[in-house]
């Protein structure tokens, strides 16, 4: 069982309608595949290898979370860091 819940969810802007807020790294993944309206540069990428590598349990899940919220800061989605 995947263990790549984040200790604290993070909110950003969705492009579909009400903003997003999420929990895992598979739902930060997901959303800078299929979600990202923002700037895809060096930060996205960092933030794509973190969350897979919290996918593939060679990192921590703060490590992706972390990763994930510079990029999202970086493209201007973010909304909140904590829920």
């Amino acid at each position: 069982m995947e263990n790549n819940r984040f200790e604290t969810s993070v909110t950003v802007k969705s492009a579909q309608g009400p903003d997003k807020v999420l929990k895992t790294a598979r739902e930060a993944n997901d959303y800078l595949l299929s979600g990202w309206s923002g700037k895809r540069g060096p930060k996205h990428r960092e933030a794509l290898q973190a969350c897979h590598d919290a996918l593939a349990g060679t990192k921590p899940a703060m490590t992706a979370r972390r990763a994930f919220v510079a990029a999202a800061r970086e493209a201007s989605v973010l909304v909140a860091d904590k829920v």
